[in-house]
This record gives C-alpha cells, sequence and structure tokens, in this order.
C-alpha cells in the first residue's frame, strides 16, 4: 500500500512541472534501438518515476477481414501468463513495487503501458518484456476470454448508445476494419483456436512493429541499454499491413431504424470523415468545435438543448486516425422529439456551410485549444501518449511548440471551406434506435 500511495503522490506534483514546461523545447529525443524499435524518450529528472507506453502495429487494422476480435482477444491474453509467470505472479509483482502494467487491443495498434519508481524500472521491464515477448496463450485462459468476451457482447445489446453506435460504424465503414462490430466478433470468436492467435502474435508482435515512448528519471544512455537489454530477443521482421477495404460510397442519405421499446431516442448521424494526417485537420477541428464538438459553447448545444429544450446532450465529433474515421453527431432525445432534432441538425451544418463563423466564434475556439493544449501534457503518462501520437502521425518533436502557429492561422475563411469541403448533409448515414411507433420518423 505505502508503494501505491508514494506514486499517486509523485503524479500530482508533475501536472506544474509538465505544464510549465512544455514549450520550452522539444518534447523529447527519437533514438532507433538495435532491434529496430523507435524510441522516443523524455527525460524528467524531478519525480524518480518511469512512464512508459508502447504502440504496436497489431491492432484491428492488421487481422484478416474474416477474423474480426482477433487482435483485440490477442492483446488481452498477453497478460494471461507467460513461460516464466502465471497471471497471477505478473499481477502480484507489479503490485508488490507499487506500479501498473497493461495491454490493450485497439483499432490502429495495440497498447502496452508500464509505470513504477526510477529504483523499480529493471522489475517492470522484465515483466514488460515478458509479457510482449514469451506469452503461452494457454488454452483454457482462450476459452475464458473468449466467453468473457461473448457475455459482454450479449450485455451490450441491451445498451441503446452502443447499438445506435455500432450500426452507425457499420453503414458508414462496411467491411473496413473500423467498421467491425461487436456481432461480427460474436460469429469469429466461436471459430478462434489457438493456432490463429500463435499466428497473429508471431506476424505482428516485433521490435520492427514497435514504438517505445520512455518518460520519466532515466537518461538517455541508461534507457537504451536496458531496453537493448531486456528485448534482446525479441524477433521479427515488419510486415506490411492488410490493404485497406475501402468504406462504401453513400450516395444518398441512409436512414437506418432500430426499434427498441425505450423512452430516449438514441440518434448518430453522420458521415466518412478525414484522417489525422488531412493537411486540413486543424481547420477541421476548430469548425468541429464551434458546431457541437464545443460543449455549451457549441452551436448545436445551443440551439438544440439550450433553446429549443429538445435534447440533453448533443455533440459532434471527427474521429480523424491512420485512415479517415468518422464525422458523427450524436443526440439522445424523446422518441417525440426525433425528427424535430434531425431536422435542426441538417440546419445547423448548412449554416456553417454557408455563413461566416463569428469573430468572437472563431476566438473563443482557438483560446478553448492552445490553452487547454497544456493539459494534454501534465502527467508522465499524458506525455507518453503524446510522443507516441508524434511518431505515429510524423508530427515532429516539436510539435507543442508548432501547434498554438497551427490553430491560430486558421481563419473565417478555411472554416468555411473545410465546412463546405468534409461536412456532407446530402450523404449522411443516420441512425435511429428507439420506440419507432412513437419516433415517427419522416426521413
Amino acid at each position: 500500500m505505502k508503494f501505491t500511495k508514494r506514486i499517486f503522490v509523485i503524479t500530482f506534483l508533475i501536472i506544474a512541472q509538465a505544464s510549465s514546461a512544455y514549450a520550452a523545447e522539444p518534447i523529447g529525443k527519437r533514438i532507433v534501438l538495435k532491434k529496430g524499435m523507435v524510441l522516443l524518450l523524455s527525460e524528467k529528472h524531478t519525480i524518480p518515476m518511469v512512464t512508459i507506453n508502447m504502440a504496436i502495429k497489431a491492432g484491428s487494422t492488421a487481422e484478416p477481414e474474416d477474423k474480426a476480435g482477433l487482435a483485440s482477444i490477442t492483446a488481452s491474453l498477453l497478460m494471461q501468463g507467460t513461460k516464466r509467470r502465471t497471471a497471477s505472479r505478473i499481477s502480484s509483482e507489479i503490485d508488490f513495487v507499487g506500479g501498473s502494467l497493461s495491454v490493450s487491443g485497439g483499432d490502429d495498434f495495440a497498447t502496452a503501458g508500464l509505470r513504477v519508481l526510477k529504483k523499480d524500472i529493471r522489475i517492470g521491464l522484465d515483466l514488460l518484456s515478458d509479457v510482449l515477448m514469451d506469452p503461452v496463450f494457454d488454452q483454457k485462459e482462450i476459452d475464458r476470454k473468449v466467453s468473457e468476451a461473448l457475455a459482454e457482447i450479449q450485455r451490450q445489446k441491451e445498451e441503446p448508445n452502443v447499438v445506435a453506435g455500432e450500426a452507425f460504424e457499420k453503414a458508414v465503414f462496411g467491411k473496413n476494419a473500423y467498421g467491425r462490430t461487436s456481432e461480427d466478433v460474436a460469429t469469429y470468436l466461436p471459430k478462434l483456436t489457438r493456432q490463429d492467435i500463435l499466428a497473429f502474435y508471431s506476424a505482428r508482435y516485433n521490435p520492427k512493429n514497435a514504438i517505445i515512448a520512455v518518460v520519466g528519471d532515466v537518461t538517455e544512455k541508461e534507457i537504451t541499454s536496458l531496453l537493448n537489454e531486456y528485448f534482446k530477443a525479441w524477433q521479427g521482421k515488419e510486415l506490411a499491413l492488410p490493404a485497406p477495404v475501402p468504406p462504401p460510397d453513400v450516395a444518398k442519405n441512409i436512414i437506418v431504424k432500430i426499434d427498441k421499446n425505450i423512452t430516449q431516442a438514441n440518434i448518430n448521424m453522420g458521415h466518412l470523415g478525414i484522417s489525422r494526417g488531412n493537411p486540413d485537420y486543424y481547420a477541421v477541428m476548430i469548425m468541429n468545435y464551434i458546431l457541437g464538438g464545443g460543449g455549451f459553447s457549441s452551436r448545436l448545444m445551443d440551439n438544440i438543448r439550450d433553446n429549443k429544450g429538445l435534447a440533453y446532450d448533443v455533440h459532434s465529433m471527427f474521429s480523424a486516425q491512420k485512415e479517415p474515421g468518422a464525422f458523427t453527431v450524436g443526440i439522445q432525445t424523446k422518441n417525440e422529439s426525433a425528427n424535430d432534432v434531425i431536422a435542426e441538425v441538417f440546419k445547423e451544418i448548412r449554416r456553417i456551410q454557408t455563413e461566416p463563423v463569428s469573430d468572437s466564434e472563431l476566438a473563443d475556439a482557438k483560446a478553448y485549444l492552445t490553452g487547454s493544449f497544456p493539459l494534454r501534457m501534465d502527467t508522465y503518462a499524458k506525455i507518453a501518449g503524446m510522443l507516441a501520437s508524434i511518431e505515429i502521425y510524423d508530427l515532429g518533436l516539436d510539435y507543442p511548440q508548432k501547434y498554438p502557429g497551427l490553430i491560430n492561422s486558421v481563419t473565417k475563411e478555411d472554416i468555411l471551406r473545410v465546412a463546405k469541403k468534409y461536412l456532407l448533409p446530402d450523404r449522411m448515414v443516420i441512425v435511429v434506435v428507439a420506440n419507432q411507433e412513437r419516433a415517427k420518423l419522416k426521413f
């Protein structure tokens, strides 16, 4: 317990240091290790702690089209036993030093995280390298994870917001990996074999597929020596990812009605958006902040919630990843208000496409996005996540210095231009999970 308390106290002390220094110098260094793993290092010597964030090209975009869920379940099994340790031993060893260790799946990457005090860095790296390099994939653990996943999928069928979200993603992305749903996973998991997992692990988990971001009380010489030591036996070569399946071409508005006996309609509406590498990313981010991403200061919230009282929550977002993600507007409203809410969303989209935003709207959006940026680096974990993102999206280690300029250079003309280009009110997917008899949809 005393070790855990020390970690908590140390974490609070990081905030002032990270937020005040983020713009003074490059966020870190980039080093390629002997095995080809890319290291992003940010030395922080005030606090005797080390945080590691790893991104491995082993997300769902790397799995075969007919094996939805393979990447996620492979990642979840890495912590369930190695050649040297059982799952309980892994847990007890990291708990004993008051640290944390985790591995999880994702769309583009699997991620692994480690947090330990400086004095325990060897224990942490021994555990991290062990789970990544020597998992056993015991059949009993595979069966247990499959059962847990299927039970969770069954439970989520009762969640209207989950049902709406998955139906929306399927309609927008089709057979693209970003559109794989829990139903796809549930279809495949009963067919899952240990050989499937071994084959995926062998192909995707290797140093040339890995980025490791390290933040904390270590020098470049120390951490490169330690990583080369603990990962020296990690073998493998980088393989090209499967070619992405193109999302379907939505040529007109499509409505998907799902009938549930509920009082609140759950609505997701939108279309294919942009990738993180799109040069218009920052203009789109500001435009979306004004439209529906800015909470109570956004137009959608002001109109639909505050002025008309039609919904408790309404928001919009662009999910920008390696490949184009989705533009989504999410709303919960009374069944009887569904038509009015959808009409108002269309109205606000067309307004931001035809009328320049006001000076105050643009200034407020810029002030928030630049002012809140240091909070994205106010802990070691956030800095490590930022470093990984910088490498993944090729942003450059001077990204924190460039960011305010990228935001502040956006003009009202840019907002109008990207709204016309990237908002598609005549090619929307509209998913409505509701009591359809009461909603009486007209769209």
